[in-house]
């Protein structure tokens, strides 16, 4: 009688009925709702409840951004509910079209590949400068023995230039070169000259301005029109903005590009699965049309092109990368923020965008890797130098 009452209880009151069902499931992250500890979370409105169960990460993202719902530590709050995969027991109609969209269309031709670098790269130099390294580095540091963010992005350059064996001289193609980080810390510790691609107006300015006394080249140019020939290739953090459908594409303009002798070094984020697709809120709101390649699209994408030389993950790294751009972040928002005119929802945005990238990493549902590859195979075989 009293299970009818409560099923009863329920019919009326659909809000009651979620707000079970979602309490049920953050407890197998052992997640409170309305706890004491910095990842229980606590709700401002009952919406959330309806959002988070019916649009998933778009949903819970969006409510966020519009104070619905607050956590002390979003980092900690993310590793737990991503370490038991709750994500994945939350299936609604979004998962479906996005699955149909990332499978079926190609999101990333050489018209839409712009998207990415209006919609996010180019939110502003002064911007970026407040959250990165000195060098504007926008990639996971390599912290093994870095006291802080600037030694981890100095260590992870020096480390490629190393995996890349440099030589004074020696000419260099950066696929998504960035700021110019890699290109002027190569230039000026190892004597290249490099030429770098990027499909960011504000990337390219800063750049130009900031190495013009280095033998470097910065063009705002997409990947699939470089030509040349050159010693070394490198791209680091660009790959995830290629997508499925061009993967074999993007490998073919490398090996086209690269010497029969040369090396070339693939650092990416990873997904752990070949089926998986991108998640809607980062889609939506931070990186259009991004979508994270698998150990297994990579090897379909180098089949016959490279030999895989060498393969590197510390994916955990990018955990503690995360949060150093989250503090640099939170520490210049009063200062940044009237003078770029950005309001509260952006820096929740934000904020979401940096902390529960963390949280994944810690969790290990998504990897960095970097892979060294070579036309022919390196002969006697290549020697990873130490870390």
């Amino acid at each position: 009688m009293s299970e009818q009452l409560t099923a009863q209880e329920n019919n009326k009151n659909p809000q009651t009925h979620l707000g079970h069902e979602l309490e049920k499931w953050l407890a197998e992250a052992d997640i409170r709702v309305g706890g004491d500890r910095p990842w229980d979370i606590q709700l401002k409105t009952s919406r959330v409840l309806e959002e988070a169960m019916s649009r998933g990460n778009l949903g819970l993202g969006e409510a966020y951004m519009d104070g619905d719902w607050e956590v002390e530590k979003l980092d900690q709050f993310f590793y737990r509910l991503l370490k038991a995969r709750l994500d994945e027991k939350v299936v609604h109609s979004g998962l479906f079209w996005q699955l149909v969209r990332h499978r079926f269309l190609n999101l990333q031709t050489l018209q839409r590949a712009w998207q990415v670098g209006e919609a996010h790269y180019d939110l502003g130099n002064e911007f970026y400068a407040a959250m990165l390294d000195s060098r504007l580095t926008y990639t996971c540091g390599y912290w093994r023995e870095a006291k802080n963010l600037e030694e981890a992005q100095e260590a992870k350059l020096d480390l490629v230039c190393r995996k890349l064996d440099l030589q004074p001289g020696m000419r260099v193609l950066d696929i998504g070169c960035g700021w110019g980080s890699f290109m002027s810390y190569a230039a000026q510790n190892y004597g290249i000259e490099a030429v770098g691609v990027t499909i960011s107006k504000e990337q390219t300015a800063w750049a130009s301005e900031h190495y013009a006394e280095l033998p470097l080249e910065f063009r705002l140019q997409d990947y699939r029109q470089v030509e040349g020939e050159f010693d070394r290739v490198v791209s680091i953090g660009m790959f995830e903005h290629v997508g499925r459908k061009n993967l074999r594409t993007f490998m073919e303009v490398a090996r086209r590009c690269l010497k029969p002798d040369g090396l070339m070094l693939l650092h990416t984020i990873g997904k752990n699965k070949r089926s998986s697709t991108p998640d809607p809120w980062i889609d939506k709101y931070i990186f259009p049309n991004g979508d994270l390649p698998s150990i297994g699209q990579i090897g379909d994408a180098v089949d016959g092109l490279f030999v895989v030389e060498d393969l590197h993950s510390f994916g955990a790294e990018y955990d503690q990368t995360l949060m150093a751009w989250e503090d640099n972040f939170s520490r210049a928002w009063p200062d940044i923020a009237p003078r770029l005119q950005l309001d509260e929802r952006f820096r929740r945005m934000w904020r979401y965008y940096l902390l529960s990238c963390a949280g994944a990493f810690r969790a290990r549902r998504t990897q960095v890797w970097q892979w060294v590859l070579s036309p022919e195979g390196v002969a006697g075989g290549y020697l990873r130098p130490s870390n």
